[in-house]
């Protein structure tokens, strides 16, 4: 695979493979309306192939951080267009990540009456709300009868995004938010048809990419996933679990025939990964980084491994807006800096300098 070849990704036709992860910035105030200066960050790295937002709350209960952008209201669909146009003026090609928090929020934060999750177990520790740091909220589980409803927030933000003018939607099921907790025994155990067997506990994720695809159509859906991520709770330290779980997964969705399979993990030649791989029947992106960043060696070492069909990057995304160009160059980089990454403004949002020409 050449990093700088395109590549058709369901109905998405990429300029090249470098795909920009979906990165937290909270940079839409409360009101969760993306703002002038958020179309002017995913303007100005139109050049990697596609952009995937960061998570996009589906409702209020669904919000999980303070100045994270929505896809529920008439005016933020408004203000996802204006990026989305932006973006389509660049050449750039804009996926939507749609996001239920599930427990990994705060009522303070949400505004709703509570925190919802597969099951009433809260996430050890703190977390930070307006007011300051407090314990993790017990959620409520969601009863049965009212997961249909959180389906239908997933095809409405869907339908929204892609009436706003985004390309794609990539449905989040990974870093220990709701979905990704239906699939982890540690943070699901229910009893009905949705918890307990590996069939089970990958139910509801199928109902809702499927519920997405019958919507919007599959060749502009794409999944994200990060198994024995072992962040926020959902902990997946039973290798023979996983395996059996994620594998029944990537089959329960070949059948749809998705844009993409957005695949987070630190070891992308394992035999997880290729495996979920050779059964999914999409595109694989892979995410190696998190807690470090995917240098431009190792992407160029997957990409001549041949280990997936495009890479996605993160921390030289945010600090290099002409990423393709400096990597194609071997030219030297911007280092991002950690203390910019989350609040309000400019400032290591899109004040990093381009190469000079």
């Amino acid at each position: 695979m050449d990093l700088f070849t395109p590549v058709t990704f369901g109905s998405l036709n990429l300029a090249n493979r470098l795909v920009m992860a979906p990165l937290t910035r909270v940079r839409a105030g409360d009101d969760g309306v993306p703002t002038p200066l958020i179309a002017e960050y995913y303007e100005q790295r139109a050049s990697l192939g596609l952009m995937v937002t960061e998570g996009t709350f589906t409702s209020d209960e669904a919000k999980g951080f303070t100045g994270q952008p929505g896809i529920v209201t008439d005016e933020q669909q408004a203000g996802w267009a204006r990026v989305a146009d932006a973006v389509h003026a660049a050449g750039g090609l804009i996926a939507m990540q749609v996001m239920h928090a599930g427990r990994v929020t705060h009522t303070e934060i949400s505004g709703a009456a509570r925190s919802v999750a597969p099951s009433a177990i809260a996430i050890e520790g703190e977390t930070r709300t307006p007011s300051g740091k407090t314990a993790h909220q017990v959620p409520e589980a969601i009863a049965l009868d009212e997961l249909p409803a959180v389906v239908e927030e997933f095809v409405a933000a869907s339908r929204r995004a892609l009436a706003a003018g985004i390309d794609a939607v990539e449905v989040h099921a990974a870093n220990g938010y709701l979905l990704h907790e239906f699939l982890a025994p540690s943070s699901n155990t229910r009893t009905d048809a949705y918890g307990g067997s590996p069939e089970n506990r990958i139910r509801f994720v199928v109902e809702v990419v499927t519920a997405v695809v019958e919507a919007v159509g599959a060749d502009r859906v794409g999944l994200r996933i990060s198994p024995e991520r072992n962040i926020q709770g959902v902990i997946e330290d039973d290798a023979a679990d996983v395996a059996i779980t994620y594998g029944l997964l990537a089959d329960a969705l070949a059948p749809l025939g998705l844009a993409f399979l957005d695949y987070m993990h630190p070891e992308p030649a394992g035999a997880l990964a290729q495996d979920i791989r050779s059964r999914v029947n999409a595109p694989f992106i892979v995410n190696t980084g998190f807690a470090s960043p995917t240098t431009r060696d190792e992407a160029f070492a997957i990409a001549s491994a041949d280990l997936a069909d495009a890479v996605s990057i993160g921390r030289a995304a945010i600090a290099n807006p002409d990423v393709v160009a400096r990597w194609k160059a071997a030219a030297d980089e911007n280092e991002p800096d950690p203390s910019t990454f989350y609040g309000p403004g400019a400032a290591g949002y899109t004040d990093y300098p381009a190469l000079a020409v």
